[in-house]
């Protein structure tokens, strides 16, 4: 069974889907391996200019997988403990270093909780625009961890700004979908039934332009936030 839905809605356009619902699309390795996968699929699918991110049922993705049933971990034979746990960490880092690598821009669609790795699966996107029903949360704090994970540490000061990047980070609260957009967390909110066409229309906006032009503005765009 797969947990990771690829679709062509629109022209150009590839609509990514985590779709473990019942898990609120929790990282499990059966989710996180096959959305690395895909994701280094579409970096060398010259068919594809935009992709929209999202999740199935009520979350986004609700972080690290709290249930035990985190799948498996691949190519782990013969390694001791400590060293799959680096592994993972490697695995998750591929995972957010894929979404920025993309040749295309990537929108998530947040649809319901993003929470600590999935706050992160977010900023890794180019564009973020939320559901009425969304909130974020870094939630590494509130599990007695650092809430630096997967670059979260990097990329929200680069989103929101410093001092509101270490409030949420040191305080691991909530933020909703109104507060998200009034500090530039996400660029829009919309109505739940409307938030995936939303998304659907701006990637196919944004794959109706020159694809070298929309290429270098993203490298550019990322090569002037990361200097900062």
């Amino acid at each position: 069974m797969t947990f990771i839905r690829v679709e062509r809605p629109r022209e150009h356009v590839a609509l990514v889907t985590l779709d473990r619902p019942e898990r609120m699309n929790s990282m499990s390795f059966d989710v996180m391996v096959p959305l690395r996968d895909a994701l280094r699929s579409l970096h060398d699918d010259n068919g594809v200019r935009a992709v929209v991110l999202t999740g199935a049922g009520r979350g986004f993705c609700s972080g690290a997988d709290q249930s035990g049933e985190k799948g498996r971990m691949p190519n782990t034979a013969g390694l001791t403990q400590p060293t799959v746990a680096l592994r993972a960490m490697e695995l998750l880092d591929d995972l957010v270093l894929a979404l920025r690598g993309l040749h295309q821009p990537v929108i998530a669609a947040v649809n319901g909780p993003a929470i600590g790795g999935g706050l992160c699966l977010a900023l890794a996107c180019d564009i973020r625009v939320a559901s009425e029903d969304a909130y974020f949360r870094a939630a590494g704090i509130n599990n007695g961890l650092t809430a630096s994970e997967l670059g979260l540490s990097y990329l929200l000061p680069r989103a929101i700004g410093s001092s509101r990047a270490f409030e949420i980070m040191l305080t691991g609260r909530d933020v909703d979908a109104e507060e998200s957009a009034r500090i530039g967390l996400v660029s829009n909110v919309v109505p739940q039934d409307e938030l995936v066409d939303h998304c659907l229309d701006l990637a196919e906006r944004i794959a109706g332009w020159s694809q070298p032009g929309v290429e270098l503005t993203k490298r550019t765009l990322w090569s002037g936030l990361d200097a900062s």
